[in-house]
């Protein structure tokens, strides 16, 4: 089995033990030699000048490529594109560009007036500065505002052609559902990297609530094997072995890259990092 490239997103902290947790997670996963990072912009643009900052401290104090999250949401274009500045200014090459989540309780998405009306638009923006390797978003599963079968490979396409470089995919459950969508994609005329999104399952019900959110199809089989583990308390086992076999699988189909949402929380994500042959690489010092 090939050695993977590897990647991890992480979360901007909003409070001091937030804080600690995330560089917790970056000092535990830095030393795996990330291809990059990236890090999240919360619902509604929320964490704005708190993703600058952990964009901008992770680079500096840790050497990595780390891709900041850009959203469109409740904000001007001027706005926007001035935040994609201040990120070239500081020595940002990567933009992980997405539509973003409307802020909660305010029902489905809803451009600003003044702001942009999707993520095409807001590619097709950072294209034209050529200040950035833009990477977005891409679902082997139906997105929930999918208008029909066959829609998520068609809007991928249309930000490729915008001048997206590379795809990032929401987690699924089965490598199969990824292989589906690749091949799609290939059909369709993609031809950037389509980088599988993986989430080791720290916790089921959280991960459950969070697929049915975002369309991610929890196969029947998955379900009741955590329902079973959790009464057993074999949780973590469960989670490690299904995490490394799904990514085992997806290597084996001609998979090179691997991105991990890490949630910061390190402990598993190196766990199946290491299953995989992703492991600090060990430094000789010259001895008399």
């Amino acid at each position: 089995m090939p050695r993977p490239n590897v990647s991890f997103e992480f979360f901007p902290p909003q409070s001091l033990d937030a804080s600690f947790r995330l560089w917790d997670t970056v000092r535990h996963l830095a030393p795996l030699d990330p291809t990059f990072v990236s890090v999240t912009y919360g619902a509604g643009g929320t964490t704005r000048d708190l993703t600058h900052d952990a964009v901008t401290t992770i680079g500096k104090n840790y050497g990595l490529n780390v891709a900041a999250h850009l959203t469109c949401v409740e904000a001007t274009r001027d706005e926007t594109l001035a935040i994609a500045k201040r990120y070239a200014e500081a020595g940002v090459t990567e933009l992980v560009a997405l539509r973003g989540d409307p802020p909660k309780g305010k029902g489905p998405f809803r451009a600003h007036p003044d702001g942009f009306a999707d993520s095409y638009e807001l590619i097709s923006a950072l294209a034209e500065t050529g200040d950035f390797h833009i990477r977005v978003g891409a679902y082997p599963d139906p997105h929930p505002d999918a208008a029909h079968d066959g829609a998520d490979v068609e809007w991928l396409k249309r930000k490729v052609d915008a001048g997206a470089t590379s795809a990032i995919t929401q987690f699924f459950f089965e490598a199969e559902t990824f292989f589906r969508f690749r091949d799609a994609c290939e059909k369709a005329g993609i031809d950037v990297p389509i980088i599988p999104g993986i989430l080791p399952v720290e916790n089921w019900k959280g991960v459950r609530k969070f697929a049915e959110t975002c369309g991610a199809r929890i196969p029947a089989w998955v379900d009741e094997a955590f329902t079973k583990a959790e009464r057993d308390d074999r949780t973590e086992l469960l989670a490690t072995a299904l995490c490394s076999e799904l990514c085992s699988e997806l290597l084996d189909g001609g998979v090179e890259d691997l991105h991990f949402y890490t949630l910061n929380k390190p402990h598993l994500t190196r766990t199946v990092c290491h299953a995989l042959g992703v492991v600090p690489e060990a430094v000789l010092e010259k001895v008399a």
